[in-house]
């Protein structure tokens, strides 16, 4: 008789937990619990529980109301939730789905992530690097470190590369040389799985060309991520541009069409 009113009771518990997960949204998770209240009503009329079933049941109750409790206080505190956000599956003892925890990291990564690609694109947006002047575009003929050396010249030079499909190549060098201005190592690591993943890796849009062997040294930096993890990516990314796309944009009609305009452009007065 102990056994039936237990079970009765636990009946109505898991009722009221599959009441607030419809309010979390969490739809998978109602249907397990669904299900669960089906066997346990299955349970009631075919067998009783022995008292090891019983004191297992009764610490599984517990962990799901402390979980329930949790959850229900942080919706509290956060407002009402929109029936797309994160659901509430710590309902769910048997974890067949994604638990809200995992969803916050997920979105943590989704944000630092987010975060770090605005940064790169405030450092490398060749729209807002500043406007040359003739006297300085006019050095760029003298060497590609000149060029590279200019804010000015590397935002010309990443317009011309981005007409030619190979913008990446400036992204991933001035990448670099933002990792190499970091000191701290918990970034250091973040920024070299980031860049690892945005211009190495061969799934990515963004793919630099490199030969196996840089790509077998970055392996192996990889285990311990540094701010000179990609240094010899960098070096040979910076090799190919020089000899490659640096002629090519010295005797293109850009470049020629950006002289003459600042060559047409009255001096600045004096104020």
């Amino acid at each position: 008789m102990t056994d039936t009113c237990l079970l009765v009771i636990m009946f109505w518990t898991e009722l009221i937990a599959v009441c607030c997960i419809v309010l979390s949204g969490c739809v998978f998770s109602c249907i397990v619990c669904l299900s669960y209240i089906f066997s346990m009503m299955l349970c009631l009329g075919l067998q009783p529980m022995g008292s090891e079933r019983v004191e297992m049941r009764k610490r599984q109750m517990q962990v799901h109301q402390e979980a329930a409790a949790s959850v229900l206080q942080t919706q509290h505190g956060m407002g009402n939730t929109p029936t797309n956000a994160s659901n509430a599956c710590c309902f769910c003892w048997c974890c067949c789905c994604s638990c809200s925890c995992l969803t916050v990291r997920a979105e943590d990564e989704r944000i630092k992530k987010n975060t770090y690609e605005r940064r790169a694109e405030e450092i490398a947006n060749c729209d807002d690097s500043p406007k040359p002047i003739l006297e300085d575009a006019m050095t760029w003929t003298m060497s590609f470190e000149r060029l590279m050396k200019s804010s000015a010249g590397r935002g010309c030079f990443r317009q011309f590369l981005r007409t030619e499909f190979s913008e990446e190549n400036m992204m991933f060098w001035l990448a670099c040389e933002e990792l190499k201005k970091e000191t701290n190592k918990t970034v250091v690591e973040d920024k070299v799985r980031q860049i690892y993943k945005d211009f190495i890796s061969i799934l990515s849009p963004k793919e630099v060309s490199l030969d196996s062997r840089v790509r077998d040294v970055i392996n192996k930096n990889m285990l311990e991520p540094t701010s000179h993890t990609f240094e010899d990516a960098q070096q040979q990314i910076y090799t190919l541009m020089q000899r490659d796309s640096y002629p090519r944009y010295m005797n293109s009609t850009a470049y020629a069409e950006l002289l003459q305009d600042l060559a047409e452009q009255p001096p600045a007065t004096e104020p």
